[in-house]
């Protein structure tokens, strides 16, 4: 078990080369207001250094809200002043106080997108998809676990690339930045029909949507997995 010391006071830490990429990706970026007792508190319990992209946004960011808030990277924010987004602490439901015996062996939720997509990174013992260290996706168009073939640093680079048009492009509608700006960060938008449906994936511009919290839809969509596809996804983040 790790001081905080050992985790933050290290040689080439992460946070200056993350913050040239964020600042200078392609996309807009909304870097939340950090939270620093938050943030040492995280980065104690995950014990993972600021030598990792992991570290750096628990350490020194309040979460990203990529593309118009598409994307919720979860950091360490500012309670009551960051949108409404909570904390990476919060959605993995870390211990009030530093816990050494405390462990996520299956994975750690590192983002939610507006229509119930989970990103999460990969434990010592993964109980969905892929193997240990690599970023997964639960995509509710399909009710099911991706693995996405990288780990942390080179999945939150490719977020902000502008690879996410290409990732997105069969659930995206015109119109659809304007709506998503309009949500709070804890909310998300349910479509009707829903996403997983043949009807949406031949025309999803024409499907209702409606704002309701990301508990409520995170709720739906673990439903909906288990009624439709025959399978529990887990853990996909507390709100």
């Amino acid at each position: 078990m790790r001081a905080l010391s050992q985790l933050i006071d290290v040689e080439e830490p992460a946070w200056p080369e993350l913050k040239e990429t964020l600042d200078t990706s392609p996309v807009s970026v909304e870097m939340l207001p950090l939270d620093g007792d938050l943030g040492r508190a995280s980065i104690l319990q995950l014990q993972v250094t600021a030598r990792s992209y992991l570290g750096a946004v628990a350490l020194h960011c309040g979460g990203l809200l990529v593309d118009n808030g598409w994307l919720r990277v979860f950091g360490s924010p500012v309670s009551g002043a960051a949108h409404g987004v909570p904390s990476l602490a919060r959605v993995n439901q870390f211990p009030g106080t530093f816990d050494p015996a405390w462990r996520l062996e299956t994975g750690l939720v590192v983002a939610h997108d507006v229509l119930g997509g989970v990103f999460a990174l990969n434990g010592a013992a993964p109980a969905v998809a892929g193997q240990p260290g690599e970023v997964v996706y639960f995509a509710p168009d399909s009710l099911r676990w991706e693995a996405l073939g990288v780990g942390h640093s080179t999945w939150l680079a490719w977020v902000v690339s502008g690879a996410l048009d290409e990732f997105y492009a069969d659930l995206r509608w015109p119109g659809w930045h304007e709506e998503v700006s309009a949500l709070e960060g804890n909310q998300g938008l349910s479509l009707f029909p829903p996403l997983w449906s043949a009807e949406a994936r031949q025309d999803i511009s024409a499907a209702s949507r409606r704002a309701v919290s990301m508990r409520e839809l995170l709720g739906v969509a673990r439903d909906s997995c288990r009624q439709f596809a025959g399978v529990d996804p887990g853990f996909l983040g507390a709100m």
